[in-house]
């Protein structure tokens, strides 16, 4: 990710949505080399499957309820929650009701950003 960056004052609304599962969708908002922050959608019933990387991640449910795995362990979480995951760690959501996730990842994610072009 070499001169790649989305940085200063970002509009949402400038930022097109990417589909990047059934019933999911993103937007890859700020991010430079170290730092990205990723707004996802899902609607009910939607899945974002088990899966693990090398990067730092934070998400706050922003809204909706997910079920959250993280390793082996599940739980319900709802709007103003949150999970941190470390790296290498599997895990996943189901979407119990439509809502929106707020990633936060570093270093940023550049398969995301190579996926998005």
């Amino acid at each position: 990710m070499k001169a790649s960056t989305r940085e200063g004052h970002i509009n949402a609304s400038d930022v097109a949505w990417e589909v990047v599962g059934e019933g999911v969708r993103r937007k890859i908002l700020g991010y430079d080399r170290e730092l990205m922050l990723v707004r996802v959608e899902f609607e009910k019933g939607s899945v974002g499957y088990a899966h693990k990387h090398p990067h730092r991640q934070v998400t706050l449910v922003e809204s909706g309820e997910f079920e959250v795995q993280l390793g082996s362990e599940k739980r319900r979480l709802r709007g103003g929650d949150c999970f941190f995951v470390p790296p290498d760690l599997e895990h996943g959501v189901v979407a119990l009701e439509a809502g929106v996730l707020v990633d936060v990842f570093t270093p940023a994610r550049e398969d995301f950003i190579a996926a998005a072009k």
